[in-house]
């Protein structure tokens, strides 16, 4: 890395962002909105309480971004916005002048179509993805977006680290950690090419061993080479929707994984995308809501060369 690359990204955005009301504004009527949101940030959500509600309190420690929360529950028994703890952090986000958009989707396609329900009703020119077991530190969310922006890419992730491995360090996982040195370009990634291996870096805690080498700038970020970004990934929305955003979903089974991959690398071929440390995302180690993932999206997705077929229309 040169001394230039570094201090470019190092450096935090000199643009005002437009961001939370604090607490001594809240309760003074809102101000009326001039315009989308910067950044729409997508939880798609299925029985969760409590994991959902610290999802929502490290949303409103992002006092420093303007975004927009759109909420999508699965969960088909109950309302999640309606439990206590959940209704409390949408509460304080819509205080802090953050809109909130409720969504309730019963019918369960698969996770694909679940990410593609939440795009169709996304308007910022850029949309976070975020599970709803992960807690971001303040300030990931404006520094994802300073990412998105200054490297000009289809989209920057933060992998989520499992911090109870805080003492776990496995250097052959960390191995194939590269740093974009120059401009982000688009790339192939499948599980033949070199860049696949890349998918080892983000287990357990090993960017958090990874970042803590690289002696980066309090509030700095800088951008590294990935296979693809679970859990915590911001998209430039119009280069998401030109591959055609998770709209792949009616060739897949209910049961499934590995959609987010099959964007990503959908939108890493035409646009470019990379990860950056540090990440900030932390997963709260939760046990999965996502019990069937006997079908792994690429492995259809990628496998028939006239693309994607229906899977309705398939014999079985």
């Amino acid at each position: 890395m040169t001394e230039a690359f570094d201090a470019r990204h190092a450096r935090r955005s000199a643009t005002p962002p437009r961001g939370a009301r604090w607490s001594g504004s809240w309760g003074r009527p809102l101000p009326a909105s001039d315009g989308p949101a910067a950044v729409d940030v997508l939880i798609p959500t299925v029985g969760r309480t409590a994991e959902l509600a610290v999802t929502l309190a490290g949303l409103a420690a992002q006092t420093d971004a303007d975004f927009r929360v759109v909420l999508s529950d699965q969960s088909g028994t109950d309302d999640v916005a309606e439990r206590p703890a959940v209704a409390a952090m949408l509460r304080v986000l819509e205080a802090q002048g953050r809109p909130v958009t409720r969504l309730t989707h019963p019918e369960r396609r698969g996770l694909a179509e679940h990410r593609q329900f939440l795009l169709e009703h996304a308007t910022a020119p850029a949309v976070l993805y975020l599970d709803d077991d992960v807690w971001l530190e303040p300030g990931t969310v404006r520094r994802m977006l300073d990412a998105l922006t200054d490297l000009g890419c289809g989209f920057v992730g933060s992998a989520v680290q499992g911090l109870s491995y805080l003492a776990d360090r496995r250097p052959h996982e960390t191995a194939p950690f590269s740093l974009w040195d120059g401009p982000v370009v688009p790339e192939v990634v499948r599980r033949d090419t070199p860049g696949f291996a890349r998918w080892s870096l983000h287990n357990a805690a090993n960017l958090v061993h990874v970042q803590a080498d690289l002696d980066i700038e309090d509030g700095g970020w800088l951008p590294y080479r990935v296979a693809w970004v679970g859990a915590c990934a911001m998209y430039d929305r119009a280069a998401l929707e030109q591959v055609g955003g998770f709209r792949f979903w009616d060739t897949l089974p209910v049961g499934h994984a590995g959609e987010d991959v099959v964007a990503q690398w959908r939108v890493m071929e035409r646009f470019g995308g990379a990860g950056i440390v540090p990440s900030g995302a932390v997963h709260l180690e939760a046990p999965t809501t996502v019990t069937d993932r006997e079908v792994d999206a690429p492995d259809v997705v990628f496998a028939d060369p006239r693309g994607p077929q229906p899977h309705g229309s398939r014999s079985h």
